[in-house]
């Protein structure tokens, strides 16, 4: 690509805090002379690319700063020769590190070339022509979707229109752009061309109303960004913080009246005071992690002080109130002190101390001591507050949404349900027929439209409504007899401001849900949401709400049928859930957090070989991760991300993952390419033996979410046990490179930690291996399933020691902590495939995975449901309904039961040796990397001893195809 563009961006801050910019190139487009047309283009954060007012493409893929995606689109058949033409671009500044985007600077940069056959004859480029503009009906002030994610969106369509994307708009009174240099300029130094297809974009429609309710909305709501304000500056990284500090309101009620406070997080939240009566933790109701508590408040002036002192993940403080008479929130702070933050109610009084925390890197307790934080639990008035003012902050007012549409969507002050009539239901179908929104004079009202699976896009309507009517949208996974499972750590939320008449709206926010629920509020100030809803001025009419599903592109290669219904179920899931978690990368979850999870996507590489191939992103992900070497050389546990974490485990798994893929594809460049970074990145591991000749790491040393005894400090026995793996695996990759001297280093490596392990992990009384020894030296009383799955797997067991390992994974020893998620059950489902259990994998999968089905699960949950572990509420079966760790199903029922397994690389030589576990018959297919695919179909006889296995394959495949011992055969191979 030859580089013409200058990025550009507006004057003014050069890295703001949640703006969507609008940027427009106008032009005539030659009658002749050019036979085709490409846009190449990028942008800091996200962009949507429209030409001549058609949508043609969102981006870019996440990335590196340092390694910028860029991407380039055939717009041939979209320019008007020898007319005006525009090429329209909406960039979504974030302005804030989240875990899947490192903190740049706004900027947009593109070229459209003009091309006769190889020739470039005209060049348009961003530079000062380009026109910009703010979008003006976006809300700065919108709230974090969460800490791992961007912004939520508030858009008032009266502000701003669509028309802003065609060419005739009046772009006049738009400013020219700011050039900020030629391609190389910092922050994005290198770019990189796109490297994967763009995803695809499908219309989904709900299949029904849920239900429909009337609702009174609380008093008053808001949400503050804590983090971001307590520590200036950490908008720069996504890492946790620890701080010592409160944050304070005043509460100003016309009479004296009983008010119920609500408080919907746990990661910023403590005891507080109203007037200097002291509520500690005990005394708020709910579940968590919703909180409430009943005050008096006085007539006047009431003093909320509230303790938020402790460990700040991602700092999102959501607060409510609802109240029988109309109170006012305001600052608690005078002028001048609070003069330059017109309207943000909220003042901080501290931190008094703080600190960035990084798991791998030591910490120091916070100075929970300091006298005057000491002193301001005293506070009790105004005149009490003045006396820390060197220690007040005011918050400034972006970092504060006004009224919470989250908070209002879970927490109402009454929730009526009613029947939902039969005209209603014409809401979801696909005729664009206006269906007739019911209104009731003393209520919003409230329908939740399912469609009856779980999606990951973006969410679109059409509706014809009065000016000033608001829609608000709530997005969340789970709903059974009437009980909804909202999403307290993730706002998943939009709210929409009408303009008059008919609009089409859609969002540029990816979302991952199953229903969403629209509340329809009526046309009342946004300003007063105390006044009881009015009749709105007329009916609103929903034309259409739809969902654009979008993910990474396949074909449906991979297929699996079988005697057992359920198990057809359960594998249906599991490619459902696997497709929803590829996007640019693998994620973790369409909803919650979008986060390429390093670990985690190398299970999630193994589903999509046995389902589409999708080799090339698989390869994507894989080059990612060594770009986290400018955080630490460990590399760390999700990438790109502003988060410097470090799962050691996460680490290994890429190496498995590397060389999984090299012998997938055979491809050597792929297999050099990794090499080096391999190298650092387990010698610096080698490094923190100890001196018992094991890893004693400070780090996240995780893997599965149930009580294992697996400390931030300490030797923690199934990390070591996965490093010895990786370092054998790391031998693989020096004999491919013809390395022989690292070949004989890693041999020796994880020979001697292999020992280590035996020597002091083993417990000899107990017949198995303790789960860590703690930085004290004490070797641990805590015995897992997990460690002992992971070290037959990992071969780390001498002799006679293998054979306990063996008789707990059939018969798991109830004192041993038990498997806690679906995650962890690829591992164990993999050691019972080595031990030649079969039948034991099927059997615990229809169980596990069978109760997700009996519950309506569309796709797999992160957790299983008898696993408290990471839950914020312990009602919850799981948190995330959508979680792609959990797909192990589709590859082993596709390895084992049709037996369908790679005997070397490249998938040149394949193994077909069924296992029938209890079934009768099943077929399926599993891609090839690179031509074609392995069919299988088998059925056993009536006397079930004889099986008939019929097997589809190129003719280029070398194929071996067995039966169970002791199984008499008859084999059909065609050769395609």
């Amino acid at each position: 690509m030859n580089w013409l563009a200058k990025w550009v961006w507006a004057d003014g801050e050069a890295s703001p805090r949640n703006e969507w910019r609008c940027f427009r190139k106008t032009f005539d487009a030659p009658a002749n002379g050019w036979s085709s047309a490409h846009i190449a283009m990028t942008a800091d954060s996200r962009y949507v690319l429209y030409v001549n007012g058609e949508s043609i493409g969102r981006g870019p893929n996440r990335s590196w700063p340092l390694e910028q995606s860029y991407d380039v689109y055939d717009i041939s058949h979209l320019l008007h020769p020898g007319q005006k033409n525009v090429i329209a671009v909406l960039v979504l500044h974030y302005g804030v590190s989240n875990w899947s985007y490192v903190r740049g600077r706004g900027g947009l940069l593109a070229q459209l070339d003009l091309q006769q056959g190889e020739e470039n004859v005209h060049t348009w480029v961003t530079d000062v022509t380009w026109k910009t503009s703010r979008y003006e009906g976006h809300d700065r002030h919108s709230p974090r979707m969460s800490f791992q994610q961007a912004f939520t969106e508030k858009i008032d369509a009266r502000l701003w229109g669509a028309e802003w994307v065609d060419a005739e708009f009046d772009d006049t009174d738009w400013r020219q752009t700011l050039e900020l240099g030629p391609v190389g300029t910092e922050p994005w130094t290198k770019l990189v061309q796109r490297d994967i297809p763009f995803l695809s974009e499908e219309t989904v429609y709900p299949v029904r109303v849920e239900c429909l309710h009337k609702v009174r909305p609380v008093s008053w709501t808001a949400t503050v960004d804590v983090r971001n304000h307590m520590v200036p500056g950490s908008e720069n990284h996504a890492n946790p913080m620890a701080y010592v500090g409160y944050i304070a309101t005043v509460i100003r009620a016309p009479e004296r009246a009983t008010c119920t406070f609500g408080f919907f997080n746990t990661h910023v939240f403590g005891p507080c005071t109203v007037n200097g009566v002291r509520y500690e933790m005990e005394q708020f109701v709910g579940t968590l992690p919703e909180r409430y508590l009943e005050v008096e408040l006085k007539q006047g002036d009431n003093l909320f002080v509230m303790d938020i002192t402790g460990r700040d993940i991602g700092g999102i403080f959501h607060m409510a109130i609802d109240c029988a008479v109309p109170v006012e929130v305001v600052s608690p702070v005078l002028p001048p002190l609070a003069s330059d933050v017109s309207g943000s109610p909220f003042a901080t009084i501290g931190p008094f101390d703080s600190e960035v925390l990084i798991d791998h890197q030591e910490s120091r307790e916070m100075a929970c001591g300091h006298k005057d934080y000491l002193a301001a639990k005293t506070i009790a008035s105004l005149d009490d507050l003045r006396r820390f003012t060197a220690w007040i902050r005011p918050v400034a007012s972006s970092l504060v949404s006004r009224e919470n549409v989250f908070v209002l969507c879970v927490w109402k002050k009454r929730e009526l349900p009613m029947s939902v009539p039969a005209a209603l239901q014409q809401v979801v179908t696909a005729n664009n027929m206006a269906t007739e929104v019911p209104v009731y004079p003393d209520a919003d009202t409230e329908l939740v439209i399912d469609f009856g699976r779980e999606l990951s896009g973006y969410l679109s309507f059409e509706v014809d409504a009065s000016a000033g009517t608001i829609l608000d949208f709530y997005g969340f996974e789970y709903m059974r007899d009437g009980l909804r499972q909202d999403t307290f750590d993730l706002d998943n939320t939009l709210r929409y401001i009408c303009r008059d008449g008919r609009q089409r709206y859609t969002s540029p926010i990816r979302r991952g849900i199953r229903y969403v629920m629209l509340t329809v509020r009526a046309n009342k100030p946004a300003d007063s949401p105390f006044a009881v809803p009015n009749a709105l001025p007329h009916p609103v009419r929903i034309y259409s709400v739809r969902w654009i599903q979008s993910s990474y592109p396949v074909a449906e290669v991979g297929r699996f049928q079988s005697s057992d219904a359920k198990l057809n179920d359960i594998w249906a899931i599991s490619r459902d859930t696997t497709r929803l978690c590829m996007q640019d990368t693998f994620v973790d979850c369409p909803a919650y957090e979008q986060v390429f999870w390093v670990g985690d996507s190398r299970n999630e590489a193994l589903f999509s070989y046995y389902l589409f191939g999708a080799e090339p992103l698989v390869k994507r992900g894989l080059r990612l991760v060594p770009g986290s070497r400018l955080y630490t050389p460990l590399y760390t546990t999700q990438v790109p991300s502003g988060w410097n974490s470090v799962i050691p485990n996460w680490t290994f798994f890429w190496v498995f993952a590397c060389w999984e893929y090299y012998e997938r594809t055979g491809d050597c460049s792929f297999a050099a390419e990794m090499w080096p970074h391999i190298r650092k990145t387990l010698d610096h591991y080698l490094a923190k033996i100890g001196a018992l000749g094991m890893l004693n790491i400070k780090a996240w040393n995780f893997l599965d979410w149930a009580p294992v005894d697996q400390p931030q400090n300490g030797v923690v026995a199934h990390q070591n046990m996965f490093f010895v793996k990786a370092l054998h695996t790391a031998a693989e990759f020096g004999e491919n490179a013809n390395d022989r001297t690292a070949v004989v280093y890693y041999r020796e490596a994880a020979e001697r930690l292999r020992q280590a392990i035996n020597r002091h992990l083993w417990a000899e009384g107990k017949q198995a291996y303790a789960d860590c020894l703690h930085a004290d030296g004490s070797l641990s009383t805590t015995f897992s399933m997990q460690t002992q799955t992971v070290a037959y797997l990992c071969d780390i067991p001498y002799g006679e020691r293998t054979a306990p390992l063996e008789r707990y994974l059939l018969d798991p020893p109830p004192a041993f902590v038990q498997l806690g998620s679906p995650f962890m059950s690829f591992f164990y489902y993999a050691a019972l495939a080595k031990l030649g259990r079969f039948q034991r994998i099927i059997d615990d999968m229809r169980v596990q995975f069978g109760y997700m089905i009996d519950y309506g699960a569309t796709t797999c949950w992160e957790m299983f449901p008898n696993s408290q572990e990471g839950l914020s509420n312990p009602n919850y079966m799981t948190r995330s309904h959508c979680h792609a760790w959990s797909a192990a199903p589709v590859y082993f029922l596709g390895a084992y039961v049709l037996g369908i397994r790679s005997a070397g690389t490249g998938w040149r030589k394949v193994t077909v040796q069924p296992q029938p576990c209890g079934l009768t018959w099943a077929r399926g297919s599993v891609p090839l990397p690179e031509n074609g695919r392995i069919d299988v179909a088998w059925h056993l006889a009536d006397d079930g001893r004889t099986m008939y296995i019929q097997v589809w394959a190129p003719a280029e495949v070398e194929l071996e195809v067995r039966v169970p011992e002791g199984m008499e055969s008859r084999i059909d191979i065609c050769k395609l």
